[in-house]
């Protein structure tokens, strides 16, 4: 039976920078929507219009007067009659790094607790997990009020893929896979998420093998940033620029380029990987080629931020003051989620520095206290060095010969790579970068 949109009332929970995305793209696709956050501050926003975030890369529209919209924080109005919920609540790890699913079990309690069981509701979870974790948390809710999967609900999973920033890894950019224990609900979600993508959807199968699929997708990223950051933080010991390497290197058919940096950030590259070290763990297996990466990629804003210090060191500063262009994990979004600029402004400011940050997306409440917020970063003076954290596009546009006359003796480090060294000597700037072979220490 062909989808029809009109007719298919669509609920999303959690209408973060996933959830908020993939609800409009199903009001944009003629689907029915519904929206549920817990937060006060989203749904107010919402409701007057208004996005919640900031993402550069995506036009955010909120739908007005229409009757196919409807957000709120109350589960029963917004569950009950749904055809298809989707969850999509954040998956953290705690500060042991240990996975912290208590998200995950509420929302699904909550749905649960409030759909039709005359329905037939479909409730797919999106939120990354390792292998087991969506049939173990909906059995036992299942289990505990008395609903009958097959009869009264269907439980799927289909992990999100989304790109935060980057226009073309938005909702419609990127392909969908779905696991259900019902292939005839998998082939109709696969159908359904069809409409909001253009890269195509497929079933898969079993839960298990969406759940670890999403799961390697990360390990693997992790892994090969891993890899480019040991790389940049070695080859400078011989005189050898990291990107001059892997631009060698990429000319070779099958080449997989990732580029160095001061850290890796955001919800999924960070955290994902101790989902997989967690499975790992419940199945006796260890996986040190995983546990290698994180430890790699966990050390790069102590590396940095040990740069820069060695840097006004040897130029003879003490009290120095640092200007940070960007404390987003990525560029052109001011999600700050994970960010390893809050590592690397942290060991800078524990060190005698005065650090201060200028990023156009993150609200200056959103910062850390140990940063001082900057509005115009062209006024400032006296400044020692300056470190480009977040390669946004306002941050590496800037009129560098009038930021020159911010500092004392112009020089920068580029924790992303993002500038052209010889541009930037040209206008007299001193270049230091991640990977780049001219540290003091060199």
């Amino acid at each position: 039976m062909a989808i029809q949109p009109v007719e298919t009332v669509v609920t999303i929970v959690g209408l973060g920078y996933v959830g908020l995305p993939t609800a409009l793209s199903f009001h944009e696709a003629g689907f029915s929507v519904r929206g549920v956050d817990v937060s006060d501050s989203v749904i107010s926003s919402l409701k007057s219009g208004k996005a919640p975030f900031k993402d550069e890369g995506l036009e955010i529209s909120i739908p007005v007067n229409s009757d196919r919209w409807e957000v709120g924080n109350e589960f029963h109005p917004l569950v009950q009659d749904s055809d298809v919920v989707l969850i999509t609540v954040p998956t953290p790890v705690d500060e042991t790094k240990t996975p912290d699913l208590s998200y995950v079990r509420s929302a699904s309690r909550s749905v649960l607790e409030n759909i039709n069981p005359d329905s037939h509701t479909i409730v797919a979870l999106e939120s990354t997990v390792f292998p087991g974790v969506t049939r173990e948390v909906m059995d036992e809710l299942c289990e505990d009020l008395a609903l009958s999967q097959g009869e009264n609900v269907t439980i799927a999973y289909s992990p999100e893929r989304v790109s935060p920033g980057d226009p073309l890894r938005s909702v419609g950019g990127v392909a969908r896979i779905v696991g259900c224990d019902d292939s005839d609900v998998g082939i109709f979600l696969a159908e359904l998420y069809s409409f909001i993508t253009s890269e195509g959807s497929s079933y898969v199968g079993a839960i298990e093998v969406a759940e670890a699929s999403k799961l390697i997708e990360n390990v693997q990223r992790d892994i090969d940033i891993a890899f480019a950051n040991e790389l940049a933080t070695f080859l400078p010991k011989i005189g050898l620029d990291v990107e001059q390497v892997l631009d060698a290197a990429s000319t070779k058919w099958n080449f997989h380029r990732h580029n160095p940096g001061l850290g890796v950030g955001g919800h999924c590259i960070p955290v994902d990987p101790y989902y997989y070290l967690e499975l790992s763990e419940k199945i006796g297996k260890r996986s040190p080629i995983s546990e290698a990466a994180r430890g790699i990629n966990e050390s790069m804003p102590r590396h940095s931020a040990s740069e820069v210090l060695q840097i006004l060191k040897v130029n003879g500063i003490e009290s120095s003051r640092v200007l940070v262009l960007g404390f987003s994990y990525k560029p052109e979004t001011g999600d700050i989620r994970d960010t390893p600029v809050r590592e690397f402004t942290r060991i800078l400011h524990d060190s005698g520095s005065e650090v201060m940050v200028w990023d156009p997306f993150v609200e200056s409440k959103s910062l850390p206290e140990w940063v001082a917020p900057v509005e115009q970063p062209l006024d400032l003076e006296d400044l020692d060095i300056v470190v480009i954290a977040t390669a946004h596009s306002k941050c590496l546009e800037i009129d560098w010969i009038e930021m020159s006359k911010s500092l004392k003796s112009p020089m920068i480090y580029d924790g992303r790579r993002a500038l052209s060294v010889e541009k930037m000597r040209s206008l007299g700037w001193e270049y230091f970068g991640v990977g780049f072979p001219n540290s003091p220490d060199q």
